[in-house]
């Protein structure tokens, strides 16, 4: 399985492996309204889904995981997720695994909107697993982790923390 948001730096399941890995043709975006963890449903807040984009690649954390965990994994990812196969590039070899996705028609995708606009909708949401906020920033910082370079992520926080501070 692949994780390429929060799943990067919190794991609420058990796994028997994990390490840094590629998936090419997608680019983590913050278009997925999240009603339920980051979010309210009068106010949803902002979380990542994958947009296809042919050349481009997106580093995550692939995990080997015992099949009964996805019954935990599908119902985090609930709110318009759904379980896509890709390849998954773990440097020496590469494998068939894994991610889910918000797609652009299911009930909770927000859609792009400019970069100032998307960092203030996250600084003013907050639901049932914290300030949206925090999953922006805790994402970037593991981003840094990783040695992974991704413009969208980091215009964000830039743009977050310029206009409210840390």
């Amino acid at each position: 399985m692949f994780g390429y948001g929060s799943l990067i730096w919190k794991q609420d399941f058990p796994f028997i492996d994990s390490s840094t890995a590629l998936i090419t043709g997608w680019e983590r975006r913050f278009w997925q309204g999240s009603h339920d963890h980051r979010g309210t449903p009068e106010r949803p807040g902002r979380v990542l889904t994958l947009i296809q984009a042919p050349g481009a690649g997106c580093v995550g954390r692939a995990f080997l995981v015992e099949p009964d965990v996805f019954e935990h994994l599908d119902y985090r990812e609930k709110n318009g997720y759904e379980r896509i196969e890709t390849e998954i590039d773990l440097g020496a070899s590469t494998v068939t695994g894994l991610v889910y996705r918000a797609s652009e028609d299911n009930h909770a995708f927000l859609g792009p909107a400019p970069e100032l606009e998307i960092a203030r909708h996250i600084h003013e949401s907050v639901g049932p697993s914290g300030a949206n906020r925090d999953y922006l920033l805790e994402l970037a910082a593991a981003l840094r982790e990783l040695g992974a370079d991704d413009p969208h992520v980091f215009g964000l926080e830039a743009a977050l923390l310029r206009e409210h501070g840390p």
